[in-house]
């Protein structure tokens, strides 16, 4: 077993600090941190019109009228179908802080390369817009490879010394808009071309192109079980070795899974069939029940099984956070990282919760999630509830057992054991 954890200690690792460390990565989770909170808002006044009571419709209906709706869904749709915005916005911050280049330049040049790659569409009347709908989850790829391309121009720019220096007495609001003029025009002439190039193919656009090519591929990948289960397998084992592996697979599957949750979220707003199984709120309130690898049932095992002392108070000190999603203490505290016993159900328990939970969703046991964006820290049985009703939490409840089922035997073999040392040291 020693030899085994050193071999994957010394493959893994370093590949994990890599990514880590990796920074077009980094810009991206730091964008959607910036755009999380905003979805969370507009879902909150999405669930203001569909909660399933209804008494609560009626009145709500009764007081505002039939279109009563559409007050509360504008929220919604300024958030959900707007969400590429920001994350540009976010993106280009990260990056340009990272770079230590003029981080509102790099934010205003990154939206309008953005736009310049988004077409323009016309009414019968002649009225010219752009589509609301390449603002949502349908251009968030173009929007995170635009952003990236028009920093890293920027950069190179400005790394050339091709930028207008203004005196020193000139005020540094003033000389940044100058130093920011030929990096933004050269960028904005590299992207226009880009443009036209787009317009000679059958594409047309490339938000088409990266629809097509990139994201449609992606999305569907993404919420595949097979691709699941390889991505908890990986979580789990960094985890194994003390490495945030939440924080590493999410820098890669929170742009997708997030895209397919608001793909639900628009399609329940419209009372459609709700097209993906496996999204973000999948992950995070079916997979991570009390935390990474689903460790509510050890949480549980702990508080109210524990015979040592050790484990008695470890119980007391994880269970409350546990509650929230929160397992650090139990993971560092059991230990469960570096941990050959306690691997087995880590590493076990999400792979069967997600297999569960995508078997129930299939076969329409479990409504899939609706797309409501819920803070992390939602407490199980209340998140299941709001994303797919009374099934959602009652299925919970049940992977709450199925969770302490799993780490049960582990857990006793460890408390036993510490157990046996406090008798020995009381003699």
């Amino acid at each position: 077993m020693d030899k085994l954890l050193n071999l994957v200690e010394a493959k893994l690792a370093p590949l994990a600090q890599r990514l880590d460390r990796n920074r077009y990565l980094t810009a991206i989770k730091d964008g959607f941190f910036v755009v999380m909170p905003l979805l969370i808002i507009g879902s909150a006044f999405l669930l203001v019109t569909q909660l399933p009571f209804k008494p609560y419709l009626n009145f709500m209906e009764s007081l505002l009228g039939k279109e009563w709706t559409s007050y509360f869904l504008v929220v919604n749709t300024m958030t959900m179908n707007m969400m590429t915005l920001f994350v540009v916005l976010g993106i280009a911050r990260s990056l340009a802080r990272q770079y230590k280049i003029d981080t509102i330049g790099s934010q205003a040049i990154s939206l309008l390369s953005f736009f310049i790659l988004t077409p323009v569409i016309t009414d019968k009347a002649g009225a010219e817009g752009l589509p609301i709908g390449n603002f949502g989850a349908a251009g968030l790829f173009i929007g995170m490879m635009s952003t990236i391309a028009t920093v890293e121009l920027f950069r190179l720019v400005i790394k050339k010394g091709w930028i207008i220096k203004m005196p020193e007495s000139v005020p540094p609001n003033v000389a940044n808009s100058f130093s920011a003029l030929i990096p933004g025009f050269i960028v904005v002439v590299i992207f226009n071309l880009i443009r036209i190039l787009f317009l000679v193919t059958p594409y047309e656009t490339a938000h088409n192109f990266v629809f097509e090519i990139l994201q449609k591929p992606l999305l569907s990948l993404g919420s595949s079980l097979p691709a699941l289960i390889v991505l908890l397998l990986f979580e789990a084992s960094m985890w194994a070795f003390g490495i945030h592996g939440s924080n590493i697979m999410l820098a890669v599957m929170t742009p997708i899974w997030t895209a397919l949750a608001v793909e639900n979220a628009e399609a329940f707003a419209r009372g459609d069939v709700l097209p993906n199984i496996v999204n973000m709120q999948f992950y995070s309130n079916f997979i991570k029940l009390g935390g990474a690898s689903g460790t509510i049932g050890l949480a549980v095992a702990c508080m109210f099984f524990a015979k040592s002392s050790q484990y008695k108070t470890l119980g007391k000190l994880s269970f409350g956070p546990a509650l929230f999603n929160i397992n650090e203490p139990l993971i560092f505290g059991m230990p469960i990282v570096l941990n050959p016993i306690m691997l087995i159900p880590f590493i076990l328990c999400p792979i069967i919760l997600g297999i569960l939970s995508y078997i129930a969703m299939a076969t329409k046991l479990v409504p899939i999630t609706n797309g409501l964006q819920l803070p992390w820290t939602m407490p199980p049985i209340f998140s299941g509830f709001i994303l797919s009703g009374w099934r959602g939490a009652v299925f919970q409840v049940i992977e709450m057992f199925v969770s302490f089922m799993i780490f049960f035997p582990f857990f006793k073999l460890e408390d036993r054991k510490a157990l046996a040392i406090e008798e020995n040291k009381g003699k």
